[in-house]
């Protein structure tokens, strides 16, 4: 059928193949929850948030990505076994260390910070392969880890203290999980669409009596704007939130 396996994917070269495996448009969506987070901390620390975005960039952008890619090649990019695996321990390394260096040399010991550290690592490996029999696999773990827990940790690694500005930002992570939720429940079928749809024909018949055709492309353009809308606008959100301490 000669269809992208995604609305961003590229085709042609390594950089095409490492662009389309980055995922830019939802990388940038959650590290946008970051971002978000620390936007409600009551003093925003930049270099922190730089360092926090930096960790999700390599956890999420590239180490869960890649591990994804390694089962099945669902974006049909052309790189090895090998390479994947090494991109994913450099990328969860990478964050790590980013975050070890957050939690103890940046301002002191930041005790919330290192707990997050082992739970970030085990829902990256967790959910891309699909440990437990895939039971991490799903909807609401991928609310959860991918919205929720990135406002979280972009808060607390300003480092806040007990602060009320916490009440504000458990709302806000409330939200991170709601909106990725609602993310993979319009990913999921797009994806089913585009990866595993050979033809789709079918009819829809209105009360006005007029009919009109239905196929792939009209049950993808609604999905995938939605998306495309949403990977907009959640950054411009966090953007908004960081400019209130400029």
């Amino acid at each position: 059928m000669g269809e992208q396996p995604a609305f961003y994917a590229r085709r042609g070269s390594r950089l095409a193949d490492f662009w389309t495996l980055l995922h830019p448009p939802y990388t940038a969506w959650h590290l946008s929850y970051a971002a978000l987070g620390a936007a409600f901390a009551p003093h925003l620390s930049w270099t922190p948030l730089l360092l926090t975005l930096l960790a999700f960039l390599l956890a999420v952008g590239v180490a869960a990505h890649a591990l994804d890619e390694l089962s099945g090649r669902p974006l049909g990019t052309a790189f090895s076994d090998r390479t994947l695996v090494g991109a994913a321990a450099v990328g969860l390394v990478g964050a790590l260390a980013l975050g070890l260096y957050g939690a103890f040399w940046w301002d002191g010991a930041n005790w919330p910070l290192l707990l997050a550290m082992p739970v970030g690592g085990a829902l990256v490996v967790g959910y891309n392969l699909e440990l437990a029999g895939g039971r991490l696999h799903n909807d609401l773990t991928f609310g959860l880890a991918w919205g929720g827990f990135p406002v979280l940790v972009g808060y607390i690694a300003q480092a806040p203290g007990l602060d009320p500005s916490l009440v504000a930002a458990l709302a806000a992570t409330g939200a991170g999980v709601a909106l990725s939720y609602a993310q993979r429940r319009l990913s999921t079928p797009a994806r089913g669409l585009r990866r595993r749809t050979l033809d789709l024909e079918g009819v829809v018949r209105r009360s006005d009596g007029s009919v009109a055709a239905l196929d792939r492309t009209t049950l993808l353009a609604p999905l995938e704007g939605a998306l495309r809308a949403l990977s907009w606008g959640v950054p411009l959100v966090a953007l908004a939130a960081l400019l209130t301490h400029a």
